[in-house]
């Protein structure tokens, strides 16, 4: 099955996001798990849970894409940021128990001038601080493209991470193409490449989880900007390859490229028209 999706809001609810989901051929989608741009997350509406959960199991979805706010800055050099970060992320996971299954989607964190050595120890700090031995959430860096001073721009630093964690069972990466591709990571022209570096560092059993977006930028310009599919420089076919490729094709999909609803409607039915896993 081809686990396809796209982010969508959950402003009315889980359960009519899942029923727009199901509109555009989507079988997951991902979502925030409060205000991207602040703190506050929305009280927990059991009943709207249950019917989402009977809509999920109905339709076969896939796991969710639970995407942490972008105000959380595990490593800045804040403390008071920090703490707000780490707060979050705690709580985040225990209201995560409360839904069908989701995996927790968050942004290492940029060190602000304080170096990768300090931003690191930070992060782990934060990890250990709110991951528990009884976890029960798959929760994933995602890959960055490295711009700024950003951590996460490369395999190496993911690796530091996921090494660091106490408690690392159910913790892994979720790689973005659009990242990969500003970062270094030729995707277009060098897709077994990548994925064998991807496994020689960290190891691939620990990627569950894919970004599916075009690339607004050059290739390695460390710039995050995300293109709608087949119009940056990674190109249609290249997406094709990815989506098709035997280490990837069955893995969680979701689309992040900037367009409204009925435009990730067309890009999933494309890809679902050129995926043949």
């Amino acid at each position: 099955m081809f686990k396809i999706g796209c982010h969508l809001s959950i402003s009315k609810g889980y359960y009519a996001a899942g029923l727009e989901a199901i509109s555009i051929g989507a079988n997951t989608f991902q979502f925030f798990t409060r205000n991207p741009r602040g703190g506050s997350a929305k009280a927990v509406d059991m009943k709207d849970i249950s019917k989402f959960s009977q809509l999920l199991q109905e339709n076969h979805f896939a796991p969710l894409f639970a995407h942490a706010p972008y105000t959380m800055n595990l490593c800045s050099d804040k403390e008071d940021i920090r703490n707000f970060a780490r707060n979050v992320f705690r709580e985040d996971l225990e209201r995560l128990r409360l839904l069908p299954e989701s995996y927790y989607i968050f942004h290492p964190g940029s060190h602000v001038g304080q170096g990768v050595e300090q931003g690191i120890e930070y992060i782990i700090d934060a990890l250990n601080f709110a991951i528990t031995e009884d976890n029960q959430i798959t929760i994933l860096l995602e890959g960055m493209s490295g711009k700024g001073t950003e951590i996460g721009g490369n395999m190496e630093e993911l690796k530091m991470l996921l090494d660091g964690i106490n408690y690392s069972k159910n913790v892994g990466i979720c790689i973005d193409s659009c990242h990969l591709h500003s970062g270094g990571y030729n995707v277009r022209d060098e897709l077994d490449g990548v994925i064998k570096r991807i496994d020689d560092v960290v190891g691939f059993d620990k990627v569950k989880g894919v970004h599916l977006n075009d690339n607004k930028m050059e290739y390695a310009s460390k710039k995050d900007r995300h293109e709608v599919l087949g119009e940056g420089t990674i190109g249609l076919e290249a997406i094709f390859r990815l989506i098709n490729h035997p280490r990837l094709k069955d893995l969680v999909f979701n689309l992040e490229t900037p367009n409204e609803v009925e435009g990730y409607k067309r890009e999933i039915a494309l890809l679902k028209a050129n995926y043949k896993g």
